[in-house]
């Protein structure tokens, strides 16, 4: 009895020691970080640098070439519609001025006289030419002439005709020009009997002026731009985004305007996709090919002014509700999407349909149902059957 006792002892203390071993020996399951699919909302986003800008601006240029008056105005006050901004006096004309002007009135209409002379050269030719072919035509129709010295004499008709056209509009551009020299006479004529007024620069509309580019009296050329005056409560945004980016977005889709200033973002919508193009260098010094956005505001914007930074987010797509799981779980398999689900403590690869996705979430289309666990960042260590502890980060 004794020696059966024993022997039992010994069998249980080896399976004991056994079971020490074989614990001892088991690969600890990887801790890993999961979350579970879930139902909800998704949202797909373009995230673009964007500035303000006012909608109607307008830069006033000088009309004519003179002296600008000091502009007493500043940057920022409000004006009136034909509020008077500047005054430009009209520079007299000295004698050499005068001088080259009739030098050139006199060499216009030399050449309008020399262009009538070459039409009546083509005319009187183009009339020989129309003769001679009268002539062979009769000839032709008695077989008298060959068909290639008659097909000769029609060629020659047409281009005179054409010759005697082009005669013709080259003596209405000389008209045209000696008309152009002349109209320098007629402020020479304004100024001898003290017509000539400064011409004045006004507002167009009810608005502000945003910028002076003239701030100082000066000789100003015509054309020279002045004063860029504009509606500030009027106020757009524009953001520029990548070809590939802009033909997504979609006309009247939602704009979310973020780190503009204030504690919450402010809502827009899209007004325009301008249909050019232009090329522009990252940072990098890659260069891009990238298209203008244009959106209004929804939610009226505070102390907003023109060219302020703003951060636009437009969304492309969304959804009410998607099952969705964190991105980071996704990874591939060649060219399908897979996860890892976790079963029973252990890790099985899956393979998903991924539809919609954004930086932080993706839409599951097929391969998971809602509630099932993933894990996130997955690493080169689990595989297929895996044992791992969970350490839930989403429920």
């Amino acid at each position: 009895m004794t020696r059966t006792v024993k022997r039992i002892s010994t069998v249980l203390l080896v399976v004991a020691l056994g079971i020490v071993v074989i614990y001892a020996f088991r690969p600890k399951p990887l801790v890993v970080d999961t979350a579970c699919a879930t139902r909800g909302p998704l949202q797909v986003p373009i995230d673009e640098d964007g500035q303000t800008r006012a909608h109607d601006r307008f830069t006033l240029t000088a009309p004519i070439a003179g002296v600008l008056s000091r502009i007493s105005l500043h940057e920022g006050d409000a004006v009136a519609a034909d509020t008077l901004i500047a005054l430009i006096q009209p520079l007299p004309i000295d004698s050499r001025e005068e001088a080259e002007i009739r030098a050139r009135i006199a060499s216009a209409q030399a050449l309008k006289r020399e262009a009538e002379q070459q039409v009546a050269r083509a005319e009187t030719a183009h009339q020989q030419a129309r003769r001679d072919l009268g002539r062979a035509e009769a000839l032709f129709k008695q077989d008298i002439m060959p068909r290639e010295r008659f097909e000769e004499i029609q060629s020659t008709e047409a281009t005179l005709a054409r010759d005697a056209e082009a005669a013709k509009e080259r003596a209405t551009a000389a008209v045209a020009e000696v008309q152009r020299a002349e109209a320098g006479l007629i402020s020479i004529a304004s100024e001898r009997q003290e017509k000539r007024k400064a011409a004045p620069i006004r507002a167009p509309v009810d608005g502000r002026i945003l910028r002076i580019l003239e701030k100082s009296a000066g000789v100003v050329a015509s054309g020279t731009p002045i004063v860029v005056v504009s509606n500030t409560n009027k106020i757009e945004i524009v953001a520029d985004l990548l070809s590939t980016d802009a033909v997504k977005v979609q006309t009247g889709a939602a704009v979310s305007v973020e780190n503009w200033g204030g504690d919450e973002p402010l809502r827009a919508r899209i007004r325009t996709i301008e249909p050019f193009g232009f090329t522009k260098v990252s940072a990098l010094g890659i260069e891009e090919q990238r298209v203008n956005v244009i959106a209004d505001f929804v939610d009226r914007p505070v102390n907003l002014g023109d060219g302020y930074r703003v951060d636009v987010r437009i969304v492309i797509w969304e959804g009410a509700d998607v099952l969705k799981v964190p991105a980071s779980a996704l990874f591939r398999i060649g060219e399908a999407w897979n996860v890892f689900v976790v079963d029973r403590e252990s890790a099985h690869s899956r393979s998903v349909q991924v539809g919609h996705r954004n930086a932080l979430e993706a839409e599951i289309r097929s391969g998971l149902q809602e509630g099932e666990e993933v894990v996130l960042h997955p690493s080169n260590d689990i595989k297929n059957g895996t044992a791992v502890k969970s350490r839930a980060l989403q429920r």
